[in-house]
């Protein structure tokens, strides 16, 4: 008796399926029923629907991030502020700082100023240097541009005052 010819495989005994066999076999795995479907959807719109509440939360956060860092920094200034209230309590540093700043000094002691060579004129035999830079730097008159005004001020505040209490308005007239 003759057998039916078996067509040659390949070693193994399969047979490689084709790619769209493939896709069609995934296809029939991934049966696509109504509840499915509406799982699907339900995700999507809570996703929808949860994103702007998400995103408004990150930006609150991102808020709340940006005062505590102001309110560190605050509260590193005011620590500063302490430390610069505190060491103005202490009697030497305020003597240090009207020695340095307002060149005070001690009873019997004698303060010296170097002052810019380009300041000092030599030639000049009037009088001191600090009188010859008072004389510069302090004036009796403030400008010599101020001028006595040329209308009463006052009589023309109080006019416009009169005036608009009891004038009408340019539109009430038309």
């Amino acid at each position: 008796m003759s057998s039916p010819r078996k067509p040659n495989r390949p070693a193994g005994g399969a047979r490689k399926p084709s790619a769209s066999a493939e896709r069609a076999e995934l296809l029939r795995g991934m049966a696509m029923n109504a509840q499915t479907v509406t799982v699907l959807l339900m995700i999507v719109l809570g996703i929808f629907t949860l994103a702007p509440q998400v995103q408004l939360w990150f930006e609150q956060r991102q808020a709340i991030a940006d005062l505590q860092s102001q309110v560190q920094a605050r509260k590193d200034a005011v620590k500063e502020m302490q430390v610069q209230r505190n060491r103005w309590n202490d009697p030497s540093f305020v003597r240090a700082q009207a020695r340095n700043r307002l060149f005070y000094v001690m009873p019997g002691e004698v303060s010296y100023v170097v002052m810019d060579a380009n300041v000092v004129n030599d030639s000049d035999i009037t009088g001191t240097v600090g009188e010859n830079l008072a004389a510069k730097t302090n004036y009796t008159d403030i400008t010599t541009k101020i001028s006595a005004t040329k209308n009463d001020w006052m009589g023309s505040l109080v006019e416009t005052v009169v005036r608009a209490g009891v004038e009408k308005p340019l539109a009430a007239k038309q």
